[in-house]
């Protein structure tokens, strides 16, 4: 399964040309973490390798910012938000995931793998992101949101979908180069200047606990070429658990995780 952090249903439709089956499926979330304690919380993942772009998880199984641990088992966790970090982006590049992703499937090929792009969540990596935005894109719709950002939505909006369109060639590698069943899905979708829910203003982002459709209407495309591999479940490794907080932190502040 490959995760497309904060993709909107609506968005995923009119710019994807992946081949399957695609329908409209309702998150139980309208953030990460939020995401993470509703699908993974208290479950035996031993028979699934988590390749993740997104220190959220590390966050919460660790401690950081006193959240309660999520409590979730896997047989690995491939952080490559450690190792694949991009100092003047500010995030993860998509082809680092899939780098780490297809590394996965020859060291674990009884495994399944749970890949977890960055994109097309901000900061914004295409041409739009990097010429019309600002370098430190930190907290970038919460900026938005208070006008400390002299741009047009219709800027945002392309910035977003080249994100988008960047994370979906990636994809298209996954495809060609694993076998077997694969869905492509997100956490949570992105606010971009909608007005949803009984308020008329706009809004931006992917506030917790908000449960509109632009938050909550996510992509779910299945794709199955080649025999699927056996799948076995045998116990957890210890994943890397001695990162400095600091690094930790000044990387989902990037992100936006501020708090």
């Amino acid at each position: 399964m490959a995760i497309l952090d904060a993709c909107r249903y609506d968005a995923f439709e009119r710019l994807s040309e992946l081949p399957g089956a695609l329908s409209k499926r309702r998150s139980k979330a309208p953030s990460t973490v939020e995401y993470l304690r509703a699908n993974f919380s208290k479950k035996d993942m031993t028979d699934t390798v988590y390749v993740t772009a997104n220190p959220q998880f590390y966050r919460v199984e660790n401690g950081i910012y006193d959240v309660e641990s999520i409590g979730c088992w896997f047989h690995e966790v491939v952080n490559v938000w450690k190792d694949g970090w991009d100092e003047d982006a500010r995030t993860v590049h998509p082809e680092r995931v899939t780098q780490a992703a297809l590394k996965a499937a020859e060291s674990y090929p009884n495994k399944r793998l749970l890949i977890h792009y960055m994109q097309p969540h901000a900061p914004y990596i295409g041409p739009t992101g990097r010429a019309e935005l600002p370098s430190d894109q930190l907290n970038f719709w919460g900026s938005y949101r208070r006008g400390h950002l002299d741009i047009e939505l219709d800027v945002a909006w392309r910035a977003y979908d080249e994100n988008l369109e960047l994370v979906l060639e990636e994809v298209s590698k996954l495809f060609k180069n694993l076998t077997g069943r694969i869905v492509v899905t997100s956490d949570h979708g992105e606010l971009l200047g909608d007005r949803s829910g009984p308020l008329p203003y706009r809004k931006y982002g992917h506030p917790k606990g908000i449960h509109v459709p632009e938050l909550v209407e996510i992509p779910w495309l299945v794709y199955s070429h080649g025999s699927r591999p056996r799948i076995t479940a045998e116990g957890t490794s210890e994943s890397v658990r001695d990162i400095d907080e600091d690094i930790v932190v000044d990387r989902l502040r990037s992100l936006g995780y501020a708090e």
